[in-house]
């Protein structure tokens, strides 16, 4: 296992990091997660208020630990709200489920929205609370996650109240390659969230993908891609048992620049999403936006651009299942609302036929809605 500075909070992680909200099977099953995680070095883990019983469980597990308590970095995540008290009460709540006397890391969980932004900025926000409990030291390090527009996360990070940030970004989803680049800049640590599950469901990968990376596996060369990047300090795993946590181990001493072989395989990918996708691929310059519909047609597209080129229509299904079943989770409506006014016609600089491709997209992946775990 390999340890990374995690920006100014000076904590070293592990490159890999425990996610706990898929320890749901019960307490003995997330024990043992979490001892097979920390007997193979990783030192973070990581719950949420909203994770079911995730902090309490947590809070049992750690009392049970042999190494001090100095040795783990704990965080915990709680919702913005405009109400301070309402904060302090979490703070105190989330204290007490985990059975600490202080938080290492607290993230404002889910920073989605402009609205959000304002709760955290506002003098009578949840910041006077979370300023309150770091100078008491209940809580030592802050941060946010984010499911949340570019420009709304650019703008979080400028706020520089935050020392650390929780994003998404992959390689089958670089949009948010600005925000590492300024989260890095400002010195702030970088978590990336979910690789396995957002990144691709890649623990479950299509033939075709399986057949394109080879010698490396899907999940494999993902976690490549990321740990190559020394602007990232951690990546999330959340396993649902053990064995789960094979993978990313086995990986978790590789975080050199990427190899030729690698690189020649990512070229192979790229090579085969131009022959495949043509003159109907999405570049995702997200000039399209704003859709009088609410459709985030970028994010449409790109689960077709991975459909079509990868066959990675199962993930495809999965992500485009929650659009309007998620709220600001995964904001935007089913390509199914377009009324073909034509509005992002002109924006787009290669004069896609958007209207029959967000129809495509539908007909392709519309499966049963789906909801966020938790949330």
């Amino acid at each position: 296992m390999h340890y990374r500075r995690f920006g100014k909070t000076n904590l070293w992680l592990s490159v890999f990091s425990l996610g706990t909200m898929r320890c749901l099977a019960g307490e003995s099953n997330a024990e043992e997660n979490i001892q097979h995680a920390i007997a193979n070095g990783i030192n973070h883990l990581e719950t949420a208020r909203s994770y079911g019983k995730s902090e309490p469980y947590l809070g049992n597990i750690l009392k049970k630990l042999p190494l001090p308590r100095e040795q783990l970095t704990i965080t915990t995540k709680l919702p913005p709200t405009p109400d301070s008290q309402v904060m302090d009460q979490w703070i105190d709540e989330s204290l007490e489920r985990l059975q600490l006397d202080y938080l290492d890391c607290l993230a404002i969980h889910g920073i989605n929205t402009w609205e959000h932004l304002t709760w955290v900025e506002s003098p009578r926000g949840c910041m006077q609370a979370i300023q309150d409990a770091l100078a008491e030291g209940r809580i030592r390090h802050l941060g946010f996650s984010t499911h949340a527009p570019l420009e709304v996360i650019l703008a979080a990070i400028q706020t520089n109240l935050f020392e650390f940030i929780n994003l998404h970004y992959y390689y089958v989803f670089q949009r948010h390659a600005p925000a590492v680049a300024l989260a890095n800049q400002k010195d702030m640590g970088v978590f990336i969230i979910s690789p396995a599950d957002k990144g691709g469901r890649l623990y479950t990968p299509p033939a075709k993908l399986v057949e394109l990376c080879y010698p490396f596996s899907p999940l494999e060369l993902n976690y490549r891609f990321l740990l190559s990047d020394r602007r990232i300090t951690t990546l999330s795993v959340g396993p649902a048992n053990p064995q789960e946590l094979d993978a990313p181990l086995a990986v978790a001493d590789q975080d050199g620049s990427l190899t030729p072989q690698e690189i020649e395989v990512f070229s192979r990918l790229e090579t085969q999403a131009e022959t495949a996708l043509g003159t109907d691929r999405c570049s995702q310059c997200y000039q399209c936006l704003p859709c009088p519909e609410m459709i985030n047609i970028p994010e449409v597209l790109r689960l077709r651009n991975l459909a079509v080129a990868y066959d990675m229509t199962d993930y495809g299904t999965y992500r485009y299942g929650m659009f309007e079943n998620a709220g600001h989770w995964f904001a935007g409506v089913k390509g199914n609302r377009c009324t073909s006014c034509g509005d992002c016609l002109p924006r787009c600089p290669e004069q896609l036929d958007i209207p029959g491709l967000l129809a495509d997209t539908h007909q392709r992946l519309n499966g049963s809605p789906r909801r966020r775990l938790w949330g």
